[in-house]
């Protein structure tokens, strides 16, 4: 099939054109007003990319458009739509295509509130070092990996499970979409409140999911109360994994630096020693639970396990190091939650224990940028000794009570942590351009920031000298 994507700079999107590419279909796409890192890898992707809507875009013998679920693409108001429409072409999401391509196959689905980019990059590089050539379909970027989506020859196919809607005019959660042979769930907090106004209403589809699981599938699931209560609504086996001793799997003697060491304790209580260069205690949580999902269905030994924990390099914006030479550490969290924000905060100051830490922040999702939202500002930045907050976007504000960016300042301020708002690239460098030689810089969006990772690494690098030097 010639198969169209509009929108195809949503990390979604990508991985699955890449996977239809793969399983041996023609791709073109388009997109506008899109950032790095998406629209530089978009780039280099290889098919036909239009960076603006138009009819012109679509293919004379196209046979399927693909439409992104953004608000920024329009929906059924974007020209490539209308013309689809117009010419009789079927137009799908991107969740329906994948669900619909690997209906066949046997799938697993990473799911959870946080942590399920990095678990699916994971369990794909494993099984890709393992020789076993799975599919799989990443909402991030891996230098582990040499594509977000991949069609692979084997059964096996792991797909980054997003509760998110399908779209505007379809209310199901992606993940639903998948039809699941097996599940990893890594966590359930409450998030996407624009969607999912009560805790109530955002654990539904959750539920939803565990009832999709056959008798012979595979729930690994994160020891939480939450996730216990519709655990029972699944017929499968489950299997339990904790960041403490439970009668799952967990880790013990947890060494953290630069390179953190661990043991995996596995029921009978065989221990498995792992190195990892992730940071965070939540990775390590993160590597639990995707070990005991590989050993549990036996699809790689304990020394391939090993193997490729100590080899995979994370993805872009978790928790990534974007300086090389720069004394003072420049690190890229992905903060579109509270939940992860702060994992992403307690996982550098970890790792920096003693050095003060500057978070430069972008309040991008829906979430944080609602007014129901403004609590999460009383504590997210705690142990921070300086925020510097960028202004939220304008595009969907008319549809939620949006929070003022004085709102925002005024509100962390009150709790105690000395703030700036920056609203340039420039205003920013400038609050950096002096700071401490032990200090810790953390940014942190689901957005631009004002391009901020991509001019400030070369500044640091230039400005704060070797990286020995503290």
């Amino acid at each position: 099939m010639r198969i169209h994507f509009t929108g195809i700079a949503g990390a979604g999107m990508a991985a699955a054109a890449l996977m239809m590419r793969d399983a041996g279909h023609t791709i073109s796409g388009s997109d506008q007003d899109v950032f790095p890192p998406m629209s530089t890898y978009v780039e280099g992707l290889g098919f036909p990319i239009a960076w603006r809507f138009d009819a012109a875009n679509l293919p004379a013998d196209l046979d399927v458009l693909v439409l992104g679920a953004s608000a920024k693409l329009g929906g059924d108001g974007n020209v490539e739509v209308q013309a689809a429409r117009q010419r009789g072409i079927r137009i799908t999401t991107f969740p329906e295509l994948v669900g619909d391509a690997t209906a066949d196959r046997r799938n697993t689905v990473v799911a959870g509130s946080f942590g399920k980019s990095t678990c699916t990059a994971l369990m794909a590089h494993i099984l890709r070092e393992a020789g076993r050539d799975a599919g799989w379909m990443i909402g991030a970027i891996s230098p582990s990996l040499p594509a977000t989506g991949h069609w692979g020859r084997a059964d096996e196919v792991v797909l980054e499970g997003d509760e998110y809607i399908v779209g505007p005019t379809d209310a199901r959660s992606k993940f639903l979409l998948y039809h699941p042979r097996d599940v990893l769930l890594t966590s359930l907090i409450h998030d996407h409140v624009n969607v999912f106004p009560t805790f109530e209403s955002y654990v539904k589809p959750f539920g939803e999911l565990m009832a999709l699981l056959p008798p012979d599938g595979l729930l690994v699931a994160r020891e939480h109360p939450a996730i216990r209560a519709i655990a029972g609504q699944t017929a499968s086996r489950v299997v339990w994994y904790d960041t403490t001793a439970c009668d799952g799997w967990y880790p013990q003697d947890v060494s953290f630096g630069e390179t953190s060491r661990f043991t995996l304790v596995r029921p009978g209580d065989r221990r498995i020693p792992l190195t990892t260069t992730l940071l965070g205690e939540h990775n390590v949580e993160n590597i639990v639970g995707v070990a005991a999902y590989l050993l549990e269905r036996g699809l790689v030994d304990e020394t391939q396990l090993a193997r490729g924990v100590e080899s995979f390099s994370g993805i872009r914006r978790r928790l990534d190091r974007l300086t090389r030479r720069s004394s003072i550490p420049l690190i890229e969290g992905f903060g579109s939650s509270y939940e992860k924000a702060r994992s992403a905060i307690e996982a550098v100051r970890l790792h920096y224990p003693h050095r003060p830490l500057t978070v430069v922040f972008e309040p991008h999702t829906f979430s944080w940028r609602n007014r129901d939202a403004l609590p999460w500002y009383d504590t997210v930045f705690q142990g921070v000794a300086q925020a510097l907050i960028v202004p939220p976007p304008h595009h969907g504000e008319a549809s939620h009570s949006q929070s003022g960016f004085q709102e925002i300042l005024d509100r962390v301020a009150a709790a105690g942590v000395p703030v700036a708002g920056v609203e340039t690239a420039e205003a920013a460098m400038a609050a950096l351009s002096g700071l401490a030689p032990d200090a810790v810089v953390l940014l942190l969006s689901s957005g631009p920031l004002l391009g901020l990772p991509d001019s400030l690494p070369p500044l640091f690098d230039a400005s704060y000298g070797p990286r020995d030097a503290v």
